[in-house]
């Protein structure tokens, strides 16, 4: 028995031995592999096909290794290439550049404020002592001559009755230089008739209001002494009122005072308040690049309220039909300004391109594409963190920090301030972080946000800290 196991043993052994020699010398007899025998003209990185290198290695901008360019191949293009069915995943939205008809009106949102040419500010014009309010509070709206407060003038009373005096005697040049006194001292014009007509000096005197209006102030107060200059009350006219509208830069251009202007508000749904521009203010917003703009408007019946919002249409000068994109597709990194231009076979590509004016929510491009192209309006930000399109932004704005790793996110904005902006936004599973709220750098974006704005961004780590390096609304993209 145990001599039947060796045997079966050796055979097994034997069988085995066989059947690999017999395989490799089979595989000794297939042709081998096919080898790739054309020229390499270049090494190049597939992100900077225009960048050429003499041999294989890593690439200095991406974290990836050069791809050969052989013989007879076409030439890399700029850009990243993704398929439609990536596009539609990625939600991207694609516009036309069009050729858009300037037209003369600009639309606006504003808030109603006082109209400070109609400001009057009541003094007392001696030292005296109130003696009563007449029960007026600040917020209260008065008529031209409503009284405001009654106060004992000893200066007044005095001159009052030296006045009644020489009046009643026989030097009537007296008794005028008396009257001047008055006056210059003063005294209101009421005051002198009434004591004239009584032939007694008044002890107490109503100050009353000049201006039809709302009070804005009111610091007398029964019993309280006032000096010569003090305030008493400030009271602002409601009829006209001003609409200050904020108007892109941009749009400037077209716009002059005494231009008609054409008001609404929710308050008053469907009706329209007409009006002329009463100023250009010569002062711009730093921080979302606006200018105000006045417009005057009737409010003969008391309805606008200073305070209340509304969207006003501005008349201006018409202009000539301009090459524009959405205003949402531009892409501004505080040098320059880029479109994301879509190209056929599925490709995009990045294109500097020079701003005009703003025309309603499109933007006039001077230079950089042409009528009939297509821009990516919404999803750029998507763009580049499915394709790393980060490394041909780079090279457009000129940066050697082309090789530093960038991420990309969204969030909302927090705080601004000179230094940088706090962002509360999204996870970025790159660098592994959670939700949070933290700041970032300026870099070299362009600084057109303001604290709640929804915010599409991409940032690198510069030293310990980390800076932008794109940064735009996210409002207008949805």
């Amino acid at each position: 028995m145990t001599r039947r196991r060796v045997l079966i043993a050796v055979s097994l052994a034997f069988a085995t031995a066989f059947v690999g020699a017999t395989g490799f010398w089979l595989g000794r007899q297939q042709p081998a592999a096919a080898v790739d025998e054309r020229a390499v003209l270049y090494w190049y990185d597939p992100m900077m096909p225009d960048t050429h290198f003499d041999k294989p290695g890593k690439s200095p901008f991406m974290d990836m290794d050069l791809v050969p360019r052989f013989a007879g191949e076409a030439q890399a293009q700029a850009g990243v290439a993704i398929s439609p069915g990536m596009v539609q995943n990625l939600g991207i939205r694609l516009a036309a550049v069009e050729l858009t008809s300037a037209g003369a009106e600009i639309r606006a949102s504003g808030t109603l404020i006082y109209n400070d040419r109609s400001l009057a500010t009541v003094q007392a014009k001696q030292d005296g002592f109130v003696d009563r309010g007449h029960g007026r509070a600040v917020g209260d709206v008065v008529r031209a001559g409503d009284p405001l407060i009654d106060m004992r003038v000893p200066a007044w009373s005095g001159a009052l009755a030296e006045y009644l005096a020489l009046r009643a005697g026989s030097e009537a040049r007296l008794a005028t230089a008396a009257r001047l006194r008055l006056d210059a001292l003063g005294v209101p014009g009421d005051a002198i008739a009434a004591a004239e007509r009584r032939n007694l000096a008044p002890t107490t005197f109503t100050v009353r209001a000049p201006v039809a209006g709302a009070v804005m102030a009111l610091d007398a107060r029964p019993g309280a002494a006032l000096g010569a200059g003090e305030p008493i009350a400030t009271i602002s006219g409601l009829s006209p009122v001003w609409l200050v509208a904020s108007v892109p830069q941009g749009s400037l251009g077209g716009l002059k005072a005494g231009a008609s202007a054409r008001a609404t508000f929710p308050a008053f749904d469907g009706e329209a308040f007409t009006g002329r521009i009463d100023a250009l203010l010569p002062g711009a917003n730093l921080v979302n690049r606006t200018v105000e703009v006045r417009v005057t408007l009737d409010n003969r019946d008391g309805r606008l309220r200073p305070g209340m919002t509304g969207d006003v249409t501005l008349s201006g000068a018409s202009r000539e039909a301009a090459i524009t994109v959405p205003s949402e597709a531009v892409i501004r990194t505080g040098r320059r300004s880029l479109v994301i231009v879509a190209n056929e076979g599925g490709g995009f590509e990045p294109v500097e391109v020079t701003l005009g004016a703003a025309i309603g929510d499109r933007l006039q491009i001077v230079s950089g594409v042409s009528e009939g192209q297509r821009v990516v309006a919404s999803g750029q930000f998507l763009i580049d963190s499915e394709a790393n399109l980060t490394g041909v932004l780079e090279r457009l704005r000129g940066s050697s920090s082309a090789a530093l790793d960038v991420y990309s996110s969204t969030g909302r904005v927090t705080a601004i301030d000179a230094s940088g902006v706090t962002l509360s936004h999204a996870p970025v599973p790159q660098l592994a972080w959670p939700e949070m709220t933290m700041a970032f750098g300026w870099g070299e974006v362009d600084r057109g946000i303001a604290v709640g704005d929804a915010v599409e961004f991409s940032f690198r780590k510069v030293g310990s800290s980390y800076e932008l390096t794109a940064l735009r609304k996210a409002d207008a993209a949805r």
